[in-house]
């Protein structure tokens, strides 16, 4: 399992501002990006106690976190993904599903997810029948992402972050959605062997310090 260095800092809107005219000079928008940005989708999975959550706002040091992703309302294309964090360092493991397999999991018909040839699905399906995870809520936001061939680092600004509170119906369109508390910004930087140091001074904002946030948790706030 390969782990990337990822680093989360809360920015403000000035400094959303300042940092898209300089990651605009030296990094290369996400050829997958629509007029720069795109919306996600994302249902995040936990169990009864609430796992995935309280781990995270402990800090537990390895945990894992299952999701389903799609993009810009593009339901032909959806993944489930397991996010693992280790020492700080993450890896994220991924399977294609389409649309009436995402139902399905959404619905509880989960059966055939134990013949599958996909290891990951699989493997949730495990973690759904014997450890109880299920769908949670749904978080939605608007990603900007841009990305620099050495080092494979890939520089995001997240924002407009959303919450299905418990609705678990993400592929409804219309499913309710409201802001998270504070309408936080969020910057990643994730990167592999090393962050090259152009990317790592645009990057450093005054008094800007590494922060645990977490979408799934700030989602989670109106529990």
């Amino acid at each position: 399992m390969e782990f990337r260095h990822e680093l989360k800092h809360e920015i403000s809107y000035a400094d959303m501002l300042d940092l898209r005219m300089r990651l605009g000079v030296v990094l290369s928008p996400d050829p997958h990006a629509e007029d720069g940005k795109y919306l996600i989708r994302s249902l995040y999975f936990d169990d009864l106690n609430d796992r995935a959550l309280y781990e995270k706002l402990d800090g537990i040091n390895y945990r894992e976190k299952f999701r389903i992703r799609y993009y810009n309302g593009d339901t032909s294309h959806i993944r489930l993904e397991k996010k693992t964090k280790l020492n700080g360092l993450g890896n994220k493991q991924s399977a294609l599903l389409t649309a009436e397999e995402a139902r399905r999991i959404v619905c509880g018909d989960i059966d055939w997810m134990a013949e599958t040839d996909r290891p990951l699905v699989r493997e949730l399906y495990v973690q759904m029948k014997s450890g109880g995870l299920r769908p949670r809520t749904i978080v939605d936001y608007i990603r900007e992402p841009y990305i620099y061939a050495p080092g494979n680092v890939r520089v995001t600004i997240d924002y407009n972050i959303r919450t299905g509170l418990n609705c678990v119906d993400f592929l409804n369109a219309d499913c309710i959605m409201i802001p998270v508390p504070d309408d936080p910004i969020l910057l990643e930087v994730k990167w592999d062997a090393y962050l090259p140091d152009i990317v790592r001074d645009i990057v450093q904002l005054k008094g800007l310090q590494s922060s645990a946030f977490s979408k799934y948790a700030a989602c989670r706030s109106y529990r």
